[in-house]
């Protein structure tokens, strides 16, 4: 585990990784748990996790002082929690990995799916009480995700409601979860809440958001709100989450607990995992039915997503066609592109590949009316003129439109249609 010189200082106190150890170092004492040590760290540093739930790393050589507090105790096999029963009061937690399931690797540092949804049900008292059924369907970390896996989620969502399932709940992680809740939108129209989250940090770490998150979504999953939604931390603190419409969703920070914001529109909802209560803050939302699940899992991945920028390419462009069987461009500003490329862009739509637009920066709505260069891309044939949609959901939207049309015009006719929310009525400020 630990080279020579740290080993040394261990096993002159017989510690060993669990084991509770106090280090003095220059005249300032650290108490906490001796972690493994990490491959990739300083060979010569002790790691130790503080009662605040952060490592620490102290070198070795700086060490006064060391001396074992309590050994590890010895794990007790947990009693497993007695099979639910299918009832129609059921709520439905299903896996899909990521690091709301993840556990952190010693060796090398890094997250990876472990945790179970029947681990983490039985470590949050709250859902012990409830009637909560739970099972993997994969480990994914979510950069790994893939279009077929957005289809197996679908049909399973319509077998645990066909179960009796008054909600359910999706475990994922969050780097593409914002992919996957669009594509869920589009495929799945439901009578009962599905609602996705994820974590920002694993479940043994102190600042871990998984537990707060896990329970303010099946709060939601309990509501009328009857969407493809997303539930993640609204802030950096731990008070409230914010569900978020499927569609209108983004991650828009890369470790921020409050990652996770709606675009364009407000969130649906403010939940209070302390006290159960959930706040509805836009009433568009579709309630919970009677009405029957329905599903259409029909996609083609096969749609290039490109970001244009001062100088790209013009052959870049015309060889999007032999490539893909659609193309969504981010445009700058309004929905522009540079003059040189409009002209490969118009060759493309006459080609039979329909090219959607899409805002990069994120916020706003598209308007090809305003400057010549729109009104120029706009006589090209490009679809998406006055969609605030973000540039995720406008290729999801186009991956779900080939795989459902063959015809231009019932694609363009389809893209431009608000199906799940994705094109808001429109356009509000946002405080």
């Amino acid at each position: 585990m630990y080279p020579k010189k740290a080993a040394s200082l261990l096993a002159s106190v017989k510690a060993s990784a669990g084991d509770r150890i106090r280090i003095i170092r220059n005249g300032k004492q650290y108490e906490g748990l001796l972690m493994p040590r990490i491959e990739v760290g300083d060979p010569n540093c002790i790691v130790v996790k503080l009662d605040s739930g952060y490592n620490i790393g102290i070198d070795s050589s700086t060490i006064q002082k060391i001396s074992l507090v309590e050994k590890a105790p010895k794990k007790k096999e947990k009693p497993k929690r007695a099979e639910v029963k299918p009832t129609e009061h059921d709520i439905v937690i299903l896996g899909c990995g990521g690091t709301i399931a993840s556990k952190i690797e010693y060796k090398t540092g890094a997250a990876f799916p472990v945790t179970t949804p029947e681990e983490l049900i039985s470590s949050f008292p709250q859902l012990e009480k409830k009637p909560i059924r739970s099972r993997v369907l994969f480990s994914l970390l979510s950069e790994d995700m893939t279009t077929a896996n957005w289809q197996q989620i679908a049909k399973e969502v319509e077998k645990e409601y066909k179960r009796g399932a008054k909600g359910i709940v999706l475990m994922h992680g969050t780097d593409t979860m914002h992919y996957t809740s669009a594509a869920l939108s589009f495929m799945v129209k439901t009578p009962v809440p599905v609602v996705l989250v994820g974590a920002q940090r694993s479940s043994d770490r102190g600042s871990s958001d998984n537990q707060m998150n896990l329970l303010s979504a099946v709060i939601a999953a309990e509501s009328d709100i009857a969407e493809v939604s997303v539930c993640m931390h609204a802030s950096m603190n731990d008070d409230f989450c914010h569900l978020h419409r499927g569609t209108k969703v983004r991650k828009l920070h890369t470790s921020r607990r409050d990652a996770f914001q709606s675009v364009n529109v407000r969130p649906l909802a403010r939940i209070s995992p302390e006290d159960g209560k959930i706040e509805t803050l836009d009433g568009s939302y579709k309630k919970r039915s009677q009405g029957k699940l329905e599903i259409d899992p029909r996609i083609n991945p096969n749609v290039g997503s490109i970001y244009t920028y001062p100088g790209i390419s013009t052959s870049f462009i015309e060889k999007l066609g032999d490539q893909f069987d659609g193309v969504v461009i981010a445009g700058t500003g309004l929905g522009h592109v540079p003059k040189t490329i409009r002209p490969a862009v118009k060759e493309l739509i006459e080609n039979g590949i329909p090219v959607v637009i899409a805002p990069q920066t994120i916020f706003g709505r598209l308007n090809l009316n305003v400057y010549t260069a729109g009104r120029e891309l706009l006589e090209t044939g490009v679809i998406g003129n006055y969609c605030d949609w973000t540039p995720e959901t406008a290729t999801v939207k186009l991956m779900i439109a080939l795989g459902r049309y063959k015809k231009m015009e019932d694609i363009r006719e389809f893209m431009q249609t608000n199906i799940a929310g994705e094109i808001s009525a429109r356009s509000e400020v946002i405080q």
